[in-house]
């Protein structure tokens, strides 16, 4: 049965995945987003490809306050853009794009340092976090911020795109650990950002690339990096490295990565985003006599999204492999499942809300 559509063909209605509740996630049909003809900072985009993430069941389970119920998910998607506000520009119906997750509200403090993703306003007007506090991408369509979004190159795809948050998360990290050409890099976590960082890291001239995980996934990635080892082989590797990037969350991650580094290392902690997460058993003076320098790294500031979709323009990392089952978007159950159990070493999950693409 064909769909009652506004002025420019798009459904008054359209498919999207609903967490309607604590650990009450179904497809259903919602109100689309209306036409931004009258904004002067907003597009809406038909989502081609999305998929789930890690951060999705943390807000499934009730874990992220931020969020309030009934609540469309999403935040790594990309798609093409239907139309726009009346004052909007630089981005034009037709355009292929994807968005960056954080858009600060541009006036405080952090914002106007370009740090965005550490916004002194979040979740009041004016700031947005796609797929936490606003309607994310898991579904037909989804009105976003100009600002958020990226134009793809001609060489990426809709499922390429969607990494782009990824990308942007994974680089950062590096860039906040200042990595260098010819150093000795440590990823702890094979999840998808660590296999996007050790990538990363390699394409930016790494002398070495080594990849500490767990599962059977290893065995797929091993490509990824020069070294894939467990974390129980890694306690043999203290000392050996210039920069460990932690991406597992833990906190036996985090005391392995300060372990791994070298006198006068560094170290970036980047996967610990929700609480609960407590550091103990650390002897502190790994840190003060190592010399180490030891950061945070969350989401990722202004710029570097742009630098992150140039880096896979240029083909120095390659999403596709990571990318291991396709779903459309009315099979969200199976796909979340195959997700979240990990089922047939699945690592990223794609949905596609328009048929075929």
């Amino acid at each position: 049965m064909s769909r009652p559509v506004d002025a420019n063909g798009i459904p008054y209605d359209m498919w999207a995945v609903v967490f309607r509740n604590r650990g009450d996630a179904v497809v259903d049909l919602v109100p689309a987003p209306r036409s931004p003809e009258h904004s002067w900072a907003l597009a809406r985009i038909r989502v081609h490809a999305s998929m789930v993430c890690a951060s999705d069941r943390k807000i499934l389970d009730g874990k992220f306050p931020a969020t309030a119920f009934p609540h469309i998910p999403g935040h790594e998607f990309a798609g093409e853009v239907v139309d726009v506000g009346d004052g909007v520009f630089d981005i034009e119906p037709g355009m292929r794009v994807a968005p960056e997750a954080h858009v600060g509200c541009g006036e405080c403090e952090r914002c106007l340092e370009g740090l965005y993703n550490l916004c002194m306003n979040y979740g009041k007007p004016g700031h947005w976090h796609i797929g936490f506090t606003k309607a994310g991408g898991l579904a037909e369509y989804v009105t976003l911020p100009v600002k958020a979004l990226h134009k793809l190159p001609d060489n990426i795809s809709f499922a390429q795109g969607a990494w782009t948050d990824n990308l942007g998360v994974a680089l950062w990290a590096l860039e906040r650990g200042a990595m260098r050409g010819g150093e000795r890099v440590a990823v702890i976590g094979s999840g998808a950002i660590g296999l996007c960082a050790a990538q990363l890291a390699r394409g930016l001239g790494a002398a070495s690339v080594t990849l500490v995980g767990r599962g059977e996934r290893l065995s797929r990635v091993a490509r990824f990096a020069d070294d894939v080892i467990s974390d129980v082989q890694a306690r043999q590797r203290k000392g050996q490295f210039d920069l460990v990037v932690e991406f597992a969350g833990t906190a036996d991650g985090a005391a392995l990565s300060i372990a791994l580094a070298r006198r006068g290392g560094r170290v970036v902690l980047g996967g610990a985003t929700g609480a609960g997460v407590e550091l103990s058993g650390v002897d502190l003076s790994q840190i003060v006599r190592g010399h180490l320098d030891i950061f945070g790294s969350v989401a990722n500031p202004k710029g570097v999204t742009a630098r992150a979709l140039e880096l896979l323009r240029r083909g120095l990392v390659d999403v596709e492999p990571l990318i291991t089952h396709h779903f459309q978007l009315r099979d969200f159950q199976e796909a979340w499942t195959t997700f979240t159990e990990r089922r047939e070493g699945a690592i990223r999950v794609m949905l596609h809300p328009v048929e075929g693409s």
